[in-house]
C-alpha cells in the first residue's frame, strides 16, 4: 500500500517551486495544467493531462518510487467545466466518484511509492483552511484530508517559503509524531521525501529502474 501525501496552499505559495530539487529519475509529476515549472530548468519534466484514464496509466506503470500530481484540484474544475450543460447533481456524484477513485488506485500501488496530492486551499466561512473541491455536494461525500496521514499547508513568511506540518486550530495540516522535527519546515519536497522513506523504513529514493515506455 503506498503512502498518500497532501500538499495544499494558495496559488504562488511554493506547492509546485517545492519540486526544484528532486532529481528527474527520483520523480514522476503529472502536470494537470501544463504549466512551466517555477525554477530554472533542472531536467524535470512533466507528463501534461488532466484525464484520469491516463493518469492512472502512469500512476501504473511508472518506474519511479515518487509521483506528483499537480494540481490535482484543477482534474475537479476541469471536469465541471466540461459538464456544465449537464443539468442535476450526478455530475458531481462523478466527480465525487472520480477523484477517489483515482486516490484509492494511487494508494493500492506498491508499499515503496509515495504520491503527492497537490492542490488548492478554500477558507469557509468561519476561516478554517482545507483542501479546495467543486461544490458542497462534494464536500458531503468526500472528506478528501481524511484519506491523508500526511497533510502539508504552504506557508509563506517574511518572503520565505515553508511546509506546515500541524494543525494550528484552522486548518488540516497534520503528520505523524516524530516525522518533523518543527511545525514549519523548508519547502523542499525531496527532503520531504527522504524523511517520510527514513521514517516508514522504506526503500531511499535513487535512480529508477530500466526505462519503460513512460511518457513526461
Amino acid at each position: 500500500m503506498a503512502i498518500l501525501v497532501m500538499i495544499y496552499g494558495q496559488s504562488g505559495s511554493g506547492k509546485s517551486t517545492s519540486l526544484r530539487n528532486f532529481k528527474p529519475e527520483q520523480v514522476s509529476v503529472v502536470n494537470v495544467l501544463g504549466k512551466p515549472f517555477p525554477f530554472r530548468f533542472n531536467g524535470l519534466k512533466g507528463a501534461v493531462s488532466d484525464d484520469y484514464g491516463a493518469i492512472a496509466n502512469l500512476l501504473c506503470k511508472t518506474p519511479k518510487q515518487s509521483i506528483v500530481i499537480d494540481d490535482a484540484t484543477y482534474l475537479m474544475s476541469n471536469e465541471f467545466v466540461r459538464t456544465a450543460k449537464q443539468i442535476g447533481y450526478q455530475k458531481f456524484t462523478d466527480m465525487a466518484a472520480n477523484f477517489k477513485g483515482l486516490l484509492d488506485l494511487a494508494k493500492s500501488l506498491p508499499s515503496n511509492k509515495i504520491i503527492y496530492i497537490m492542490g488548492h486551499m478554500e477558507r469557509d466561512n468561519d476561516g478554517n483552511e482545507k483542501f479546495k473541491t467543486i461544490g458542497k455536494m462534494l464536500d458531503e461525500k468526500i472528506c478528501v484530508e481524511g484519506l491523508f496521514t500526511i497533510v502539508l499547508k504552504t506557508v509563506v513568511q517574511d518572503g520565505k517559503y515553508y511546509f506546515s506540518t500541524q494543525n494550528t486550530g484552522s486548518d488540516v495540516s497534520k503528520s505523524p509524531m516524530g516525522m518533523f522535527d518543527s511545525q514549519l519546515i523548508d519547502n523542499d519536497l525531496a527532503m520531504v521525501d527522504k524523511t517520510i522513506r527514513e521514517y516508514y523504513g522504506l526503500p531511499a529514493n535513487d535512480a529508477a529502474p530500466a526505462k519503460n515506455n513512460e511518457k513526461e
